[in-house]
């Protein structure tokens, strides 16, 4: 019979190994934001390339242009003519000019109802019927009356208008085409696209009298200058952080920068020099709008049905004309056209850093896994410390009969001598932990149902309220549980080690799917991997409870960082208007099926809750 030596068998439950978490957790953290930092080198990304060879983008030769400069122009001038009219003269003069270029028009009205609000119009649409093709597959030019920024998109509706013409003369097409006049730039679209693919609400939005194929791609014109323009602005970003594939993007950014010459620009960064600061700057730039999960233009509704989608943007004052975006549509439209199946060669996740540069998601997804794993790390340590028996007295201050007996332990063949304390394992009252945090997750839904139902006009008023019950709730609530049912040292680590348990559990799911929001929130969270004593080896309530100072300072820490004070802080930074944040927040719910407030509500701040019963 084989014997282990007592010292390596012990070892496993050596209470100076349960010290070693908190600094690997500490160590996760630091490296998630030293990799994030080094993803702008060269070493880390990787310059764009196209992954379908047939797209061949920049290969045509565009005819766009010449006379249809005078079409344009007369579009243009009944564009202006309409300004100041009602809806129904509007769309029905679009109608209009779609019949006078031999298409058939088509209209759908739209209603929806948000904080208050009714967001209602109409889109205008007509479907150009490939010559070559048997109207199983089609392609989308979108131009919304209003853009963004609520400005009229007089441009982009005329050159949409006159490429519609344009299209028409052509015979090449194998592929439909969907030309679309949307009432706006958010709901018009969603309410177009969940028609397409008949996932529309009939009572609110009326259904299409007119069909295509499986759409392939969508290019949005967005053109409200009035004046020649400098550069094109690409927006990518989709509802819920989705992306569209990378492969429409490089052919946008080849043909106008390759094809054309028109500088390209993304995330608002007007002027890149590549430089590492600059680089940085437009990576985390495009991962707040991934991580908001809002929507960034009309082309965003497309994306969640697995539609690719761009949004051209004229921007600046420079000598490029609405002709040059005409013949970069028509280029992009052209390399669609040759698509032989959807796309699916290039990458869904990646990080932008400018036009021509990514980083992929085997490269950036360690960052937020890393933050991820820091949790789970602790909630580990924790359920093992939740299980260890308290310190034992010094050997030297005990009587006979309470010193150390020795045990020998068979396993596998083979035997050794270790301390029998070193054997007990505490049974784990885990009804109390498990009931607590169930019940504060689905009280998350609360503070979800008030500020996606209330109007716009309520929603200041109702946050700040909240904010205020929010800065005392924790202790309220730790007195009520400690009145009625007092926490144990044993219940204290099984509560934050389950609560961390399903914050690391579930960041590390929403990293496959939302990088940017996982790590934000990731990161925000991290004091709740470090309240109490981490680096405490038993369940004495001496090592478990925060002292005064550790619980004041705990405190502090976790108001500071709290949900409700984030979104204040944001507000506050980018100038934003906290009722139009809300009720951007409750349109997205209700219209695009925004769920970053459920990550909000659901995860992070029953988390933060937990966290601020802890340290009282």
């Amino acid at each position: 019979m084989a014997f282990i030596s007592p010292t390596i068998l012990a070892l496993r439950r050596d209470p100076r190994l349960l010290k070693l978490p908190p600094y690997l957790s500490a160590l996760c953290i630091f490296i998630g934001v030293v990799w994030l930092c080094l993803l702008p080198l060269n070493e880390y990304s990787r310059h764009t390339y196209i992954s379908e060879n047939a797209l061949l983008p920049g290969q045509v030769h565009t005819y766009f242009g010449g006379s249809e400069q005078n079409v344009f122009n007369a579009y243009k001038y009944e564009i202006q003519a309409l300004v100041g009219k009602d809806q129904e003269a509007i769309y029905e003069k679009l109608s209009d000019i779609f019949e006078s270029a031999n298409l058939r028009p088509a209209r759908q009205k739209y209603e929806y109802h948000a904080a208050g609000t009714t967001y209602s119009g109409e889109n205008v649409y007509a479907i150009l019927h490939a010559p070559r093709g048997d109207a199983t597959e089609a392609i989308v030019l979108v131009a919304a009356w209003t853009n963004m920024d609520g400005d009229l998109n007089q441009s982009g509706v005329a050159l949409a208008l006159a490429l519609a013409r344009y299209f028409k003369r052509w015979s090449l097409w194998s592929k439909d085409i969907i030309i679309l006049i949307t009432g706006d730039s958010r709901a018009g679209p969603q309410a177009w696209v969940d028609a397409y693919h008949d996932e529309h609400t009939s009572f609110f939005v009326a259904p299409l009298p007119l069909k295509s194929g499986a759409l392939q791609g969508v290019v949005v014109i967005d053109n409200a200058l009035d004046h020649r323009f400098e550069s094109l602005h690409i927006v990518y970003d989709g509802i819920n952080g989705q992306l569209p594939n990378l492969d429409l993007f490089n052919t946008a950014v080849s043909i106008a920068s390759g094809q054309l010459g028109i500088g390209v620009s993304l995330q608002r960064m007007w002027k890149h020099n590549d430089s590492y600061q600059e680089r940085l700057q437009t990576m985390l730039r495009g991962m707040v709008s991934q991580g908001l999960g809002h929507s960034s233009g009309p082309h965003s509704s497309f994306i969640p049905y697995h539609v690719d989608a761009i949004t051209l943007q004229a921007v600046g004052d420079g000598w490029q004309d609405e002709m040059a975006m005409g013949r970069c549509v028509e280029s992009i439209f052209r390399s669609l056209n040759n698509l032989l199946e959807h796309f699916h060669q290039s990458f869904f996740f990646y990080l932008l850093m400018q036009a021509d540069r990514f980083v992929s998601i085997g490269t950036y997804l360690p960052s937020a896994m890393l933050v991820a794993v820091n949790f789970t790390i602790m909630a580990i340590a924790l359920w093992i410390r939740s299980g260890r028996p308290p310190a034992p007295k010094v050997a030297s201050t005990m009587p006979e009969k309470e010193k150390t007996e020795m045990e020998i332990v068979q396993k596998d063949g083979m035997t050794a001598i270790t301390p029998k304390e070193n054997l007990t394992i505490l049974e784990r009252q885990l009804f109390l932990p498990v009931a607590l945090v169930v019940s504060l997750h689905f009280l998350g839904v609360i503070p979800l149902y008030v500020f996606i139902n209330s109007s716009r006009n309520t929603l200041p008023s109702c946050f700040l309220l909240f904010t205020f019950l929010n800065l005392i709730l924790p202790t309220v609530l730790a007195t009520s549980i400690h009145r009625h049912t007092p926490l144990t040292p044993q219940h204290h680590l099984l509560l934050q080690s389950i609560s961390l348990l399903v914050l690391g559990m579930s960041l590390a799911t929403l990293a496959t799917l939302n990088f940017s929001l996982s790590l934000f929130i990731g990161l925000l969270s991290t004091p709740l991997t470090f309240t109490g004593n981490p680096f405490s080896s038993s369940v004495d309530a001496k090592d478990v409870f925060p002292s005064n100072a550790r619980k004041y300072i705990s405190t502090l820490v976790l108001q500071l960082l709290s949900p409700p004070v984030v979104v204040w802080a944001v507000c506050y930074i980018w100038g934003a208007d906290l009722g139009e944040t809300l009720a951007e927040a409750a349109f997205g719910w209700k219209v695009n099926g925004l769920w970053t407030q459920v990550v909000v509500w659901c995860v992070w701040w029953p988390a933060w809750m937990i966290g601020g019963v802890l340290v009282n």
